[in-house]
């Protein structure tokens, strides 16, 4: 296992850049999960360590080592892709050792380094099926095994799960997190869905237009976000957003008026902001609490509301916005049309109109 390194990376297509300038330190042994909205740029930037895009502009280091011009086969790093990408005239056992044979590895020990792979894996009893005998996940298991085999420093992972079913993909989440644990390996993921994302990492970097807007523990980007665009990027249901315009600021804080629901005011111990800004009011659907609990009140119209067991998720509407309020199932009776919620101060972010944090 190594770690890595990106130096001012950038990529270029023409006069088109599309990675702007990227610094980021991952540590030997770390999961990393690069996540954002398709075309941010992230899986141009694991293509770029794995060696299959040119940089044009900083260093890469694995190890210590640079390895800008390093040929890809060179940078002791294995690629999962989101295809499985087997051979279907191999069975399970040359196709998880075909990159030894071709390397000249002996014999004796191709099939050894296989048998530990299929052990690690499961794949014990399927190593002489073709890959039309398999299911989704085996033939993925596969391809992971595959670059098992190799023992690379570092694993690349470029949206592995997307062509599965929603109940495998969670399987294949677990397993891939046993993995890491068993092997202690670096991996760097890439994946769109942020679910994924705090599931797995150790960090998340969260991208969006070629750069970097945060990198932190999951539960730190959930809890501390530097932005509104992580805010709502990271969690699900997405953090709500309120329009509000600054109405006062002092020593203590800034007070808002929320645009859409009656006027109310809310003070928050922020600093920034003059009076007549428009800011936006974040909460989390879990965040907003019973009425007259001491926060700022606003009434909402229950548009639909998802049962999920001990917990509810109500859209509601108020003053034409969209919110989403979590609910412990039993506290509300089925069917209700509207609901007063309270937003306290203590729970809630204040952004400014470039969507930046106010602290």
């Amino acid at each position: 296992m190594s770690d890595l390194k990106l130096t001012a990376v950038r990529k270029s297509y023409g006069n088109v850049e599309v990675i702007k300038g990227v610094d980021l330190a991952i540590k030997a042994k770390e999961f990393v999960v690069f996540v954002g909205p398709s075309g941010c740029g992230k899986s141009t930037l694991l293509r770029m360590i794995a060696g299959l895009e040119q940089i044009t502009g900083g260093d890469l280091e694995i190890g210590g080592q640079r390895m800008n011009d390093v040929d890809p086969s060179k940078r002791g790093i294995a690629m999962v892709f989101q295809t499985y990408a087997l051979y279907p005239h191999m069975t399970v056992r040359e196709n998880m050792g075909f990159a030894l044979r071709f390397a000249g590895v002996a014999k004796d020990q191709i099939a050894k380094q296989v048998d530990v792979a299929a052990g690690i894996l499961a794949l014990g009893p399927l190593l002489d099926r073709y890959p039309k005998q398999l299911s989704g996940g085996q033939r993925q298991r596969v391809a992971i095994g595959r670059a098992i085999v190799r023992n690379p420093q570092v694993f690349l992972f470029d949206e592995p799960l997307s062509n599965l079913d929603a109940e495998l993909r969670v399987h294949m989440r677990i397993e891939i997190a046993r993995l890491h644990k068993e092997l202690q390996t670096t991996i760097i993921y890439v994946t769109h869905d942020q679910v994924e994302a705090m599931t797995l990492a150790d960090t998340i970097v969260v991208m969006r237009d070629g750069i970097i807007e945060q990198v932190g523990r999951p539960l730190d980007l959930y809890d501390d976000p530097a932005n509104q665009f992580v805010a709502g990027f990271i969690g699900s249901p997405q953090m709500n957003f309120l329009q509000a315009t600054v109405v006062e600021t002092t020593a203590g804080g800034v007070t808002i008026e929320l645009t859409n629901h009656g006027k109310a005011r809310i003070t928050l111990p922020v600093a920034g902001g003059a009076v007549g800004d428009r800011v936006t009011l974040g909460v989390r659907a879990e965040h907003f609490g019973e009425a007259g609990t001491g926060g700022t009140d606003i009434a909402l119209s229950i548009d639909v509301a998802e049962h999920l067991g001990s917990t509810s998720y109500l859209y509601a509407n108020g003053g034409g916005e969209s919110l989403v309020v979590e609910r412990e199932e039993l506290r509300h009776e089925i069917g209700k049309e509207n609901i007063t919620v309270s937003i306290s101060p203590k729970q809630a972010y204040l952004f400014d109109s470039k969507g930046q944090r106010l602290r």
